[in-house]
């Protein structure tokens, strides 16, 4: 080695060198280069003693072993050894964001809770959205039931409504939910399939389960496959109780409403998602808040009493159950605003922990048993994830409020009582906290009665009416995904005997529908299972379908404008303001990442180069190119999909005339209702009105 006259560069070499390449770092929300900061604070090790190499081991001679008191490099490579904890068995991949929840009409006649007593007020939140059965590492357009897990920072303490985006659930006991998890994991033998559905396992557990054909419906639909997290409802699942300051209790189901309104993917839309972008979900939440356009949900609330529940043939407390909106209208008593994107991923959306059982004055659980199960599992599971009983010491766990009590000790212990009386009752004058009948959470003092036995009562015993209610309550079109879904789902099940089960259950269900999968799949149809109660025919609920209640704008969405080389800028300047108008986002892809030159000369810069962005990550597609470029796409695989998959989407299309080759090169040889030519710039907003639909559903009719 040549004699350089000292070791390797240092920290300080880096910092100091006028030839030093930038390095890329957001700064803010703009995400610029800049070159190191000369004010930044000074590097220290955890215990606070400043570094001053962090790009060498300290070494015994110029290429000698590296030494043991290097305690720098020792912590250092302690901490990344430690630094991933056990994720969660399921919701292991969640997304989060901070912002608040506003009280819109105070309900002081229904519960004592803080956050309801005026109108204006506002509590701070952090929101979790999460898929289920995948791993951290798996994709998030995934068939699969999403987290809708709410913490509020009350001033009584913090209320986790820990939810999700379907009103119902697999099973009514929790006595099942390891059978369930398991049955839907990746089979233990080979370690796949992974965060599908679509095996064996699953299928077998759900044929022999009739109390989960209602969620069946629902998540075979497109409510498991939604187009984003902002365009989804939540629901708290469970019956819980409201108490009032007289002590009065009446029931309450918990409803997240989206303000931009519902919207899915299809399923082969979902799929090629999830290889162009397998983070879809969560970089579309990062990038709404990072331009200031806040997701909000209005919470409504469905209150009733126990004369009103005994009038319905199911049990309320029976998890696979819901009331339909028709039947107990919503209330809307406030809305939740997300504002503000995490700091630090881990330290906050990984470390979160929600338990249902952290409710605040004023708000109680029912009898639920499944809602009983998850009071016992969720604290458990987070003292297991985050090293012990201390997790509530974490910030992002911790209240805002006051909080005091004699907890003590135990790992990672950030609070403990001072002084010396740590129990109670003691009498010391200085004794610490105690407890205080009036503003403490009282139990609803419900009478109980019976003898203990583990049995399901006959409350719980219609497994199919709902189910049908859901189904006959969607649009053709949904009906078709339904079935579509159940024929690729049981498609993918090796052994006969499942999908036939399966089979059975949907005849219960509804017959034509039975069919339709049974055609799909090749198989004649099996006898109907025989339920336990016989279902009966409900009315059909306009609130269960998508399409019934969808967006009334493009507020919110996103237009993919492909551009080449020779294209008209006005036209293009005309798309963006219109789109900006509605309150939509627009990002331009082109054969190069670079950019292209517009017929004016201009220089027009690209969020994606064609091959990286596909028409599926777009609500809407304009085609804005010249006749030159249009022929250079036409023979580029990439330009041909991102046109047919529009098309075969039921995408709405706007081009310029010069577009034709393309669509011939694509297959795409008739037009319809949702295509529109862009003859001049003024044409552009009758195309943006028009995507406020969001998708062309005749075409795919």
């Amino acid at each position: 080695m040549p004699d350089t006259g000292k070791l390797y560069p240092t920290t300080a070499d880096t910092q100091k060198s006028p030839d030093s390449t930038t390095h890329p770092a957001e700064a803010g929300n703009a995400g610029e280069l800049h070159q190191t900061n000369p004010d930044a604070p000074v590097m220290t090790t955890a215990q606070g003693v400043p570094v001053s190499d962090d790009q060498n081991t300290l070494r015994g001679g110029e290429r000698g072993p590296a030494l043991m008191e290097d305690f720098h490099f020792r912590e250092k490579i302690f901490h990344f050894d430690h630094e991933r904890i056990p994720e969660r068995v399921v919701h292991a991949r969640g997304y989060g964001a901070h912002g608040y929840f506003e009280c819109t009409e105070a309900i002081p006649e229904l519960t004592r809770a803080g956050l309801f007593q005026e109108a204006g007020k506002k509590t701070p939140a952090f929101v979790r959205f999460s898929t289920v059965a995948g791993n951290k590492g798996s994709f998030d357009v995934a068939r699969d039931v999403r987290g809708f897990a709410v913490k509020l920072y009350t001033e009584e303490g913090n209320w986790d409504l820990v939810g999700n985006n379907i009103p119902v659930f697999f099973i009514q006991d929790p006595i099942k939910f390891p059978d369930l998890v398991h049955s839907v994991k990746a089979a233990p033998d080979r370690g796949f399939p992974q965060a599908q559905s679509a095996h064996d396992n699953f299928w077998d557990f759900i044929s022999l389960m009739p109390e989960s054909m209602h969620m069946i419906m629902w998540t075979m639909s497109d409510r498991a496959i939604p187009r984003s997290f902002r365009f989804m409802e939540g629901f708290g699942v469970h019956t819980f109780r409201f108490v009032n300051e007289r002590g009065e209790s009446h029931f309450v189901k918990f409803h997240w409403k989206p303000k931009l309104g519902l919207q899915s993917v299809v399923w082969d839309e979902a799929v090629k998602i999830n290889g162009a972008d397998p983070d879809f979900h969560r970089r579309d939440l990062w990038d709404a808040i990072r331009a200031g356009d806040f997701p909000e949900w209005e919470l409504g609330i469905q209150v009733f009493d126990d004369e009103f529940a005994d009038k319905f043939d199911f049990d309320v407390l029976d998890a696979t159950k819901l009331i339909p909106e028709e039947e107990c209208p919503i209330r809307v008593v406030g809305r939740l605003v997300l504002d503000r994107t995490v700091d630090n991923f881990f330290a906050e959306t990984e470390q979160v922990a929600f338990c249902t059982q952290n409710i605040v004055p004023g708000i109680d659980f029912t009898n639920d048993p499944l809602l009983q199960g998850r009071n016992f599992s969720y604290l458990d599971t987070q003292t297991k994830r985050l090293g012990g009983p201390n997790f509530t010491h974490i910030p992002i766990n911790a209240p805002k409020c006051p909080f005091h009590h004699f907890q003590q000790d135990g790992h990672m212990a950030m609070h403990n009582p001072t002084g010396r009386a740590n129990y109670e009752p003691n009498s010391w004058s200085q004794g610490g906290p105690r407890p205080d009948p009036e503003k403490g959470l009282r139990s609803y003092g419900e009478e109980l009665e019976g003898t203990k036995r583990r049995l399901r009562p006959e409350s719980f015993a219609d497994h199919y009416s709902q189910a049908r209610q859901f189904y006959l309550s969607q649009t053709p079109i949904e009906q078709d995904h339904i079935a579509n879904g159940l024929t690729f789902e049981l498609s993918k099940c090796v052994v006969e005997d499942i999908r036939l089960r399966v089979l059975g259950h949907l005849r219960v269900i509804d017959e034509d529908l039975a069919s339709k999968v049974a055609d799909g799949l090749g198989h004649d149809l099996p006898e109907p299972a025989k339920p336990a109660r016989e279902p009966v025919d409900l009315k059909t609920s306009d609130k269960l379908s998508i399409l019934k209640n969808g967006p009334d704008s493009f507020k919110g969405r996103k237009l993919g404008i492909l551009v080449t080389d020779g294209m008209d800028k006005t036209v293009y300047d005309a798309l963006v303001k219109a789109v900006e108008a509605e309150g939509g986002m627009v990002e331009v892809v082109a054969p190069k990442v670079g950019g292209v030159t517009t017929s004016s000369g201009e220089k027009l810069k690209a969020n994606q180069k064609i091959d990286g962005g596909p028409s599926v990550l777009y609500d809407a597609v304009a085609l804005v190119v010249s006749e030159e470029g249009a022929k250079q796409l036409a023979e580029m695989l990439p330009g041909k999909q991102f046109v047919a998959d529009a098309f075969g989407h039921g995408k709405f299309i706007a081009s310029t005339p010069e577009a034709a080759p393309l669509f011939d090169a694509s297959g795409v040889n008739e037009t319809d209702d949702g295509m529109m030519t862009l003859k001049a710039a003024s044409d552009a907003p009758a195309f943006i009105k028009v995507c406020r639909a969001v998708r062309f559903w005749d075409r795919m009719a």
